[in-house]
């Protein structure tokens, strides 16, 4: 018998001491099950639905980039959040991803469980996936509850991770001029 998501919320709500029947608790294992299943919606999404045909014929050989794209995700080691700002950058080789879609992508993937440095990198192989660029970059810049609420308490630290494919790897200036443009360089 599979127990609702719900049951297990009542179930850790008595774990922590707490009387689930008190009147400020009743209702909080399903408000707390449904606000887990729509942060880790992610899982019911996929890469071709998101993109939907949204792929667009053009002579664009130069870098696109969309940065400052907010997300909001959960450590899968600690499931608390954490929450940032990703920097997409790539360079089309006849064809442009629908602009909303790259942030899409983001939110696809942060609304699963995982760690930054993977998030990071998931993202950058599904752009590269579906628009078949010359290069891709990934740069995630975010503030993680499990540093900052509990073990260390650290309240200003900001993880950064990377990805860097195809020419932004190979070549140094495509590289800085990405970072610069995102004003991650001086």
């Amino acid at each position: 018998m599979t127990l609702s998501l719900p049951h297990h919320y009542r179930e850790i709500l008595k774990g922590l001491g707490e009387d689930p029947q008190r009147e400020g608790l009743l209702d909080t294992p399903k408000r707390a099950a449904k606000a887990m299943q729509y942060l880790c919606h992610g899982y019911e999404q996929n890469l071709a639905e998101i993109v939907n045909g949204a792929l667009f014929a053009s002579d664009n050989d130069e870098m696109v980039i969309l940065k400052d794209i907010e997300l909001y995700s959960l450590c899968e080691h600690h499931l608390l959040p954490f929450i940032g700002k990703a920097h997409v950058a790539y360079i089309p080789t006849g064809k442009v991803l629908g602009l909303s879609k790259l942030a899409r992508i983001v939110d696809m993937f942060a609304r699963r469980l995982q760690i930054q440095e993977n998030l990071t990198r998931q993202i950058a192989d599904a752009i590269q996936d579906v628009t078949q660029a010359a290069g891709v970059a990934v740069v995630i810049e975010a503030k993680h509850m499990c540093m900052m609420m509990r073990g260390v308490e650290k309240q200003n630290s900001t993880m950064n991770t990377s990805v860097m494919l195809g020419a932004f790897r190979e070549s140094n200036t495509t590289r800085m001029e990405f970072l610069q443009l995102i004003g991650r360089s001086k």
